[in-house]
């Protein structure tokens, strides 16, 4: 279906916001989940709050790097244990109607995208989130998208609050449906000489206890998404998808080592150990932002992080239908074949 464009009024923050970036005021809880802005607008021509280069950053950077001196950073544990877990149930707000919808078409669809932040300015994110809101209009209902996946670097260039506003709210204030997420490296990353905590602008925008609308989202109709934490089980009728945050490097993607622990490597373990037990049959997607194996882009494999992963998925007897990542920033797409048992398993890398 092509993009239906429209020029529509624009209609700002309210006025008793806080200013989107400013980090001003507290959470405003709501009864329930809201995914979109009542009234559709035109797209932004800049960015509310102007981003500076990253280039003096950078340079620190690269020389830490050059002295193996920047390596991957704590994070808190979630809630819910050793799996935590969130459904489209509650992300719905216990809207089972919903649930039983989807159920009754036999199929669900959801977006999936990453690196997806831009401190360049708002025009070419927004060619790409104007074409997902066409996908709202299929005559199909079936066929709508139920919620995005986003695949880490959500905000650019270290997770800035004060950015959120810009490149996450205002670029999905027309998508109606759930945003959920994995951390990236960008999510995670601390700017040299700036005291702030690692993957904070994350964890208070889409790790929040209950619905609240925070200040990031200056005035807009989005509330913060309710995920336990940077690793977590999703369920939904037809797929189950297992996010993992491959934290703060470059390259690679770490999901455990002596310094962050082995908590994701735990999750896993009972996470494919439950799917075995239940005898789960839908769709089975491990998501993350490095990706386990990568051509032709700056980024290379994770090739630790790869053999970690094999070596649980091994020791329980499951495997995923689907690894999602980003980081590459252009579209590659493999097909990864393990043999075993009667018939080969086929694995589509993305």
């Amino acid at each position: 279906m092509p993009p239906r464009k429209t020029t529509r009024k624009r209609s700002g923050s309210s006025p008793s916001s806080p200013p989107p970036g400013s980090g001003g005021g507290t959470p405003r809880a709501v009864a329930g989940p809201l995914f979109a802005h009542p009234e559709p607008t035109a797209d932004p021509k800049q960015f509310k709050v102007k981003h500076p280069s990253d280039g003096p950053a950078y340079k620190q950077i690269d020389e830490l790097n050059r002295q193996h001196k920047i390596q991957p950073l704590p994070f808190p544990p979630p809630r819910g244990g050793v799996e935590p877990r969130l459904t489209l149930e509650q992300v719905f707000g216990a809207n089972t109607a919903a649930i039983d919808k989807i159920t009754s078409a036999d199929q669900i669809v959801f977006h999936a995208t990453g690196d997806c932040g831009s401190t360049r300015g708002p025009q070419t994110q927004n060619v790409v989130t104007d074409k997902m809101v066409t996908d709202f209009h299929e005559t199909d209902t079936k066929e709508m998208p139920q919620f995005n996946l986003l695949l880490g670097d959500v905000v650019y260039s270290f997770g800035e609050t004060q950015y959120y506003y810009d490149q996450f709210y205002e670029p999905y204030r027309d998508y109606r449906a759930p945003i959920l997420a994995v951390a990236g490296n960008h999510d995670g990353m601390v700017a040299p000489d700036v005291h702030a905590a690692s993957l904070a602008g994350f964890l208070r925008n889409f790790c929040a206890d209950t619905f609240v609308v925070t200040p990031e989202a200056g005035g807009l109709s989005r509330t913060a998404q309710i995920q336990p934490g940077v690793f977590f089980t999703f369920e939904a009728p037809f797929v189950r998808i297992l996010a993992l945050y491959s934290n703060t490097l470059e390259d690679p993607g770490v999901i455990s080592n002596p310094t962050i622990g082995h908590s994701q490597l735990d999750y896993l373990k009972a996470a494919l150990n439950r799917v075995k037990s239940e005898t789960y049959t839908g769709a089975l997607i491990i998501a993350d932002h490095h990706p386990p194996y990568t051509a032709g882009s700056i980024h290379g494999w994770s090739i630790e992080m790869l053999s970690q992963i094999d070596t649980i998925c091994n020791e329980a007897g499951v495997w995923p239908h689907a690894f999602l990542s980003g980081h590459a920033h252009n579209y590659q797409r493999f097909t990864r074949t393990r043999a075993g048992g009667r018939t080969a398993r086929q694995i589509a890398a993305q």
